[in-house]
């Protein structure tokens, strides 16, 4: 007698196959980076070793890598926002630095507020101008037809060098007689408290994860969820069942430059307390392999920024320790991004053989 698998290993089954794509990446990447240390003459056991003790056993490593992933898990979430409205959002880095100045703005020149009020209308400043950064490309594909790719690829250089003007040496931001290109530091009362003790760990942590819930909640619950996952699947469907398309698209994009513009408001008011020309060491591009790594489940968005996390603060630890270069943790990144593109390209061609095989039946 021939056993039939049960519903409930059917849904256990339908539940875990996202999740092993990614996993098969990520283990593929360790594993071919595991080549490349044992090549440079180390042991990737021991390098291994000390680059995730360091990183998630450790405390102030740990610390660390909470910091890291603060950044990287809320602009994934606007990567990730973006592509279940079927947006490619290339744009975070930009809108990471928008983010950033408009909370200096609020911390430097807004004065006499107590913290609880201060604090989150300097989020709302970065909040904003991220949100006006994803806006211009949203509306510009929404009404214009724009490739929203190449928009927010192109805004990306246009914020980072309108940072680097507004603290250069002519820029109306400059701290006078600094050293390199910084601001002044913003107000006490808009710098977001620190969590973990004699660390660098600050409640910009607080603000992804709680953005995350939130965000679970919208999609899992609310028509406005619904509406972006349907625009992102069939936009034609989408517009005969009275959504609006165009306002979906541009709400979205907005949404999701807004989300990164919380990433750089978290670094200035919690980490830097001043705007840094290039404060941003590339989170906005990490934030796009981790958007994709996620296969478009938040809770998979907010392991894989731990893991990335994870990477940045063992990395310079692994280097010291047991001599492998820093350059192989940016290897292992880039071979996650790789194996799991090469996923999606069979996934995608098992899917169209079994579409015409069922067709040609």
């Amino acid at each position: 007698m021939e056993l039939q698998p049960s519903h409930s290993m059917k849904l256990t089954v339908a539940r875990l196959l996202p999740i092993v794509p990614p996993t098969i990446a990520i283990a593929a990447a360790l594993l071919v980076g595991a080549g490349l240390i044992a090549i440079a003459g180390v042991s990737p056991v021991k390098a291994y070793s000390v680059l995730f003790s360091e990183a998630l056993a450790n405390y102030y490593g740990l610390a660390n890598t909470l910091t890291k992933m603060a950044p990287l898990l809320l602009t994934s979430l606007g990567v990730l926002v973006a592509l279940k409205a079927g947006q490619f959002n290339i744009g975070g880095e930009g809108q990471i630095y928008m983010g950033g100045l408009g909370s200096a703005l609020i911390g430097l020149y807004v004065h006499g507020l107590p913290g609880f009020i201060h604090i989150p209308l300097a989020l709302l400043g970065g909040f904003l101008l991220g949100a006006l950064w994803g806006l211009i490309p949203g509306y510009l594909k929404a009404v214009q037809g724009v490739n929203e790719v190449i928009t927010t690829l192109l805004l990306n250089y246009i914020a980072q060098n309108l940072i680097s003007y507004l603290v250069s040496d002519k820029g109306p931001m400059i701290e006078r007689g600094a050293p390199s290109p910084f601001s002044p530091t913003i107000d006490p009362t808009a710098q977001l408290p620190i969590l973990l003790p004699q660390t660098q760990t600050h409640a910009g942590i607080l603000v992804g994860l709680l953005a995350t819930v939130v965000l679970w909640f919208v999609f899992a619950q609310t028509p406005w969820g619904y509406q972006i996952e349907a625009v992102g699947q069939n936009p034609i469907a989408a517009r005969y069942a009275g959504i609006s398309v165009h306002r979906t698209i541009m709400a979205v994009m907005a949404l999701a430059g807004g989300l990164a513009g919380l990433a750089g408001a978290g670094e200035v008011m919690g980490l830097k307390y001043r705007l840094f020309e290039n404060f941003s060491p590339g989170y906005g591009f990490d934030a796009i392999a981790i958007a994709f790594l996620s296969r478009g489940n938040l809770a998979g968005v907010a392991l894989i920024s731990l893991f990335f996390g994870a990477l940045r603060s063992g990395a310079n630890v692994m280097q010291r320790s047991a001599g492998v270069p820093v350059t192989v943790v940016y290897a292992i990144q880039g071979l996650t991004v790789l194996f799991i593109a090469i996923s999606l390209v069979l996934e995608r061609r098992i899917t169209l053989k079994r579409q015409q095989s069922t067709v040609s039946s």
